[in-house]
């Protein structure tokens, strides 16, 4: 025979100061959790959304980073020259040389500037990659014209359409805002590679080339063929999986966040754990009328068990909905493959959520575990003498 679930919600209930103040702390275990693990949920998502699987990054060979690479404009002319290279609206073939550098700027949250990725791009990558313009224009070849990803202007006050940038050699106007929706290109400047190549004295040293294939069965054939050809002196990897290479700048934040949250649920699980220590003593008698009803010791363990999880869930349903507002936050994080700052949103989804409610419920078993135990171990008579 097993005690109805009624009984333990109302006890839960009759002791509501103290449900909520263990609940809360529950919460706050699981809330910590969470919000780690929506961080990189987020930062795995900009990452993750970044680059078209039928595109190739082409980097010197030993280089693992855009910042760091070098390729020749003898080399990339070379390299667009092989078959299997898909066309462009224009007809030409869809390779594009870009050179990559970092420049500072005084962001919202740090007015001594963060690094910045600053992108020198042709009109043949912006047309490779799945971006839209939000506001303003594009900038125009030959001139000192930048324009600036979504997150870049929210983040970094000087970055706003209409106002000037200084690097390299001078002022650059910031003629437009670009959308590349949950991808990390919101998090770059792109300008015109050949003005930006001349002021950084880059015109045949530049960064990286990207590749697109005709379709899915060429991609690993492009890639044998560059990283074989020791001429090109190239290495080649899907531009998908060089970005999801990147979310390891996330690990420590991950790794930081859980074992807050492990400490934490010690906590909260002693806090438990006491809480349900002082529902057995207070209920001594009652206990002893259930044994006199009939119950077995297994019911009464198994009782006061289920009344620790639902303790714990409503803490962790507690955590949730303190957690959820962070979807509508962005924050940044420093890259460290390309040295700059990757900025993205939070992501609370079902996962986060279901591995917080989870983490809640492995909180409220260790803490009610022992009580649960010694309730059932307690002596009808002792139980019923018991005041």
């Amino acid at each position: 025979m097993k005690i109805p679930l009624a009984y333990n919600l109302r006890n839960l209930i009759v002791r509501k100061t103290t449900t909520l103040m263990t609940a809360a702390g529950i919460a706050l275990t699981v809330a910590v959790l969470m919000a780690s693990l929506a961080l990189v949920n987020g930062l795995r998502a900009a990452f993750s959304n970044t680059g078209n699987l039928l595109q190739i990054l082409v980097l010197r060979k030993g280089d693992t980073s855009e910042l760091g690479s070098s390729v020749t404009r003898e080399a990339f002319a070379q390299l667009r020259s092989l078959t299997r290279i898909a066309q462009s609206n224009s007809g030409e073939p869809m390779a594009s040389l870009e050179m990559v550098q970092v420049i500072n700027l005084p962001s919202v949250d740090n007015p001594k500037g963060m690094n910045v990725t600053l992108r020198g791009i042709s009109p043949v990558g912006i047309e490779m990659r799945n971006v839209r313009l939000m506001s303003g224009r594009w900038p125009v070849a030959g001139h000192r014209e930048i324009i600036v990803g979504r997150s870049v202007m929210k983040r970094y006050p000087r970055a706003q359409l209409g106002q000037h940038l200084r690097f390299g050699r001078g002022d650059w106007n910031v003629v437009g805002v670009m959308d590349g929706g949950q991808s990390a290109v919101n998090s770059e400047i792109w300008g015109d590679l050949n003005q930006i190549s001349s002021d950084y004295n880059r015109l045949n040293g530049l960064s990286s080339v990207l590749v697109r294939a005709t379709d899915a069965a060429a991609v690993p054939a492009l890639i044998n063929r560059i990283n074989d050809d020791r001429q090109l002196n190239m290495s080649a990897v899907r531009e998908r999986q060089y970005y999801a290479n990147q979310t390891s700048s996330g690990a420590p934040i991950e790794f930081l966040g859980i074992f807050v949250g492990c400490i934490m649920a010690i906590g909260s699980s002693f806090a438990a754990m006491n809480t349900m220590y002082a529902a057995v003593g207070r209920r001594s008698r009652e206990i002893g009328t259930l044994r006199v009803l009939g119950f077995s010791r297994a019911s009464i363990l198994l009782s006061f068990l289920i009344e620790a999880l639902l303790l714990s869930i409503a803490g962790g349903i507690i955590g949730c909905f303190v957690t959820l507002p962070l979807n509508f936050v962005t924050t940044g994080i420093g890259s460290f493959t390309s040295f700059s700052e990757i900025a993205f949103n939070f992501r609370v989804g079902f996962s986060v959520m279901a591995t917080g409610l989870i983490f809640a419920m492995l909180v409220g078993a260790a803490g009610g575990l022992f009580p649960a135990r010694n309730a059932a171990k307690k002596e009808i008579l002792g139980a019923l003498r018991e005041t």
